[in-house]
C-alpha cells in the first residue's frame, strides 16, 4: 500500500469526525435544540432534502476513506483531488457561516475539516503521476 493513500484515508476520517464534532458543538449553542424541535435548522425548514444533503455530507468522507485505499492509483488520485476540492470549498463556506453566527467551536472544527480536505488534494496531487 502506498504511503500517500494511507495518509489520504486517515485525513478523510479526520475530516469526517471533525464535521460530526461540529454538528455536536452546534447543538450546544443556546436555542438550537428548540429550533430543531420546531423543524428548523439554521433558518431552513427541515425536510427530506435537507436531511439527504447532510447525510451525503457525512457519508461521502467515510466512503472516500475506503475508496482511497481500494481504487487504482490513477483513479484514486483524481477522485481525491475532485472530491477533496469540493469538500474543502463546502466546509470553508460552512466556516464562514459558523463564524458569522458566532459558533466559534463549530467554526474551528469545520476549519480543521477544510484544512484536512486541502491536504487530501495536496497529497493526491503530489502522488506519483501515472501517464
Amino acid at each position: 500500500m502506498e504511503d500517500w493513500k494511507i495518509k489520504v484515508s486517515v485525513l478523510w476520517l479526520f475530516a469526517s469526525i471533525a464535521f460530526l464534532a461540529h454538528q455536536i458543538i452546534v447543538l450546544m449553542e443556546p436555542g438550537v435544540i428548540a429550533q430543531l424541535m420546531e423543524g428548523v435548522a439554521e433558518g431552513q425548514q427541515i425536510g427530506p432534502e435537507l436531511i439527504l444533503f447532510f447525510t451525503i455530507l457525512m457519508l461521502v468522507p467515510m466512503l472516500m476513506a475506503f475508496l482511497s485505499l481500494t481504487l487504482k492509483d490513477s483513479m484514486d488520485r483524481w477522485v481525491n483531488i475532485i472530491v477533496g476540492a469540493i469538500f474543502a470549498v463546502l466546509w470553508l463556506v460552512s466556516v464562514v457561516d459558523a463564524a458569522q453566527s458566532a459558533y466559534w467551536g463549530g467554526a474551528l472544527m469545520t476549519l480543521s475539516a477544510a484544512v484536512a480536505s486541502a491536504l487530501i488534494v495536496r497529497y493526491a496531487w503530489k502522488s506519483k503521476r501515472i501517464a
